[in-house]
């Protein structure tokens, strides 16, 4: 087998990759394309890419498990659960600016709502089939709307 020596933005890449970074912005920045580590750099940005949606599905995950137990355990209900919900929604919302990751949490809200009935399940006791088969909240409600409602 040949091995194929790397170049030194490879090695960066592997050594340290924060410093690979930003290198590579330094590249873009100065229009040197043909320099870059496009493997590498391909890699990344897809890896970052799938980083985000899998944080906006836990995040709308997490939102929709204290949303369920602030409707089905109203007895329950804590300052921590409040912020929870809060926390939550803060947080989606910046991610959710990215049309792209708009529509990714549109489209998993169903797999979503199921992550979020297991974990309220697993948190307060009851069974799966105490909460609705299919989400009861829409994206829009679940950001903007009273946890009462």
């Amino acid at each position: 087998m040949i091995s194929q020596a790397m170049t030194p933005l490879e090695q960066l890449y592997e050594q340290d990759e924060t410093a690979w970074l930003e290198a590579m912005a330094r590249l873009a920045e100065q229009g040197r394309i043909a320099e870059m580590d496009h493997r590498h750099l391909s890699e990344y940005l897809f890896d970052m890419a799938r980083r985000d949606r899998r944080e906006v599905t836990s995040r709308l995950s997490v939102l929709l498990a204290h949303r369920l137990k602030w409707r089905y355990q109203p007895e329950r209900r804590s300052g921590s659960w409040r912020e929870t919900i809060e926390v939550q929604r803060q947080e989606l919302a910046e991610l959710l600016e990215s049309k792209t990751l708009f529509r990714h949490a549109e489209e998993i809200l169903p797999r979503a709502y199921v992550n979020g009935v297991r974990q309220a399940c697993a948190e307060t006791g009851l069974a799966e089939n105490s909460f609705p088969s299919t989400c009861p909240f829409s994206l829009d409600e679940l950001l903007h709307g009273e946890p009462d409602a």
